[in-house]
């Protein structure tokens, strides 16, 4: 099933602020180009495999429904949730980032 992958508003902001810390703040135009072919690339997945990943362990994440996809090439990824034929992405992490206390 091909899945309409749609990023909310705080996910496309999450994007925003790293591509402006990797561009302003370590000065690496190229490493930025880079993560936006990442994401291109991960969302092209996820429209077709949303709805095989499993839920994300963390308790309080799974109660929401929230599905984990990682980027094949940098230390990122999306949460994201299945609604019917889509795959909404509410937002983007580091692999440092502590995202399940960051999580509503």
């Amino acid at each position: 099933m091909a899945y309409k992958v749609v990023m909310t508003e705080d996910a496309e902001k999450d994007f925003d602020n790293f591509l402006y810390y990797l561009v302003y703040i370590k000065r690496n135009p190229q490493a930025a180009s880079h993560l936006i072919d990442c994401v291109e690339e991960t969302k092209f997945r996820l429209a077709e495999v949303a709805g095989s990943l499993k839920l994300c362990e963390n308790e309080k994440l799974k109660s929401f429904g929230y599905h984990r996809i990682n980027f094949k090439e940098m230390d990122y990824f999306f949460l994201y949730r299945v609604e019917g034929d889509m795959a909404i992405i509410d937002n983007m992490f580091h692999y440092l980032q502590d995202y399940e206390n960051k999580m509503k």
